[in-house]
């Protein structure tokens, strides 16, 4: 008779799950359960309930590495217990000292974008150049095309997004998870305080 660990790694929802785990510890950005599906040749429903496994396995509090749903996927991150340690270790500058500033910009390009440095520039009341240039270095936010004047965009100036490392780092697992900018007021000024407002939570 079988032992049960042997009829636990014969179970073909387990071998799945192992090899969703190897595709997510390899993968470069978080994995969609399409994705993976097509990584796999398997089933979405399948997908789903391998994710549940590790899900399981992997969770806050029972291991180092945790499972979680960001930027629109699934990826692995180092468990709170340990990212001080991981943190330490890699000295990984787009997680790590974002000024005040950085994350006012990172509201507005978030909540209004794409958008372009003057509206940026506009909105905060100081000029944006060197904060976009460095969250753009940061890989935080990426260039989305040019506006086009008749449109309100200064000049076609380069307009920017933010990208799924932004929504990674923040562990959103969407633009849609980012909290609901209520009662926005009429005038720039309003709009303005409103959105440092909200960056400011987030960075505290």
């Amino acid at each position: 008779m079988d032992s049960p660990l042997r009829l636990i790694v014969s179970d073909p929802v387990d071998r799945l799950a192992q090899t969703v785990e190897a595709l997510l510890v390899v993968a470069s950005a978080p994995l969609s359960v399409v994705e993976l599906a097509d990584a796999t040749e398997d089933d979405p429903v399948r997908i789903e309930t391998a994710l549940g496994v590790l899900g399981e396995r992997y969770r806050e509090g029972r291991s180092g590495i945790v499972l979680e749903q960001v930027a629109g996927g699934y990826a692995f991150r180092a468990s709170r217990a340990a990212a001080g340690a991981c943190a330490r270790l890699f000295e990984r500058p787009v997680e790590r000292g974002l000024s005040q500033a950085a994350h006012e910009t990172l509201a507005i390009v978030a909540y209004l974008g794409p958008c372009s440095r003057p509206e940026i520039a506009r909105i905060r009341g100081v000029s944006a150049d060197s904060t976009v240039a460095s969250l753009a270095e940061r890989g935080l936010i990426a260039e989305a095309g040019r506006g086009h004047p008749e449109q309100g965009s200064p000049g076609g100036a380069i307009r920017y997004r933010t990208t799924p490392l932004f929504e990674r780092v923040f562990a959103l697992e969407s633009l849609a998870a980012l909290p609901r900018l209520d009662d926005l007021g009429e005038s720039t000024e309003e709009l303005r305080d409103r959105l440092v407002e909200v960056a400011s939570a987030r960075a505290s």
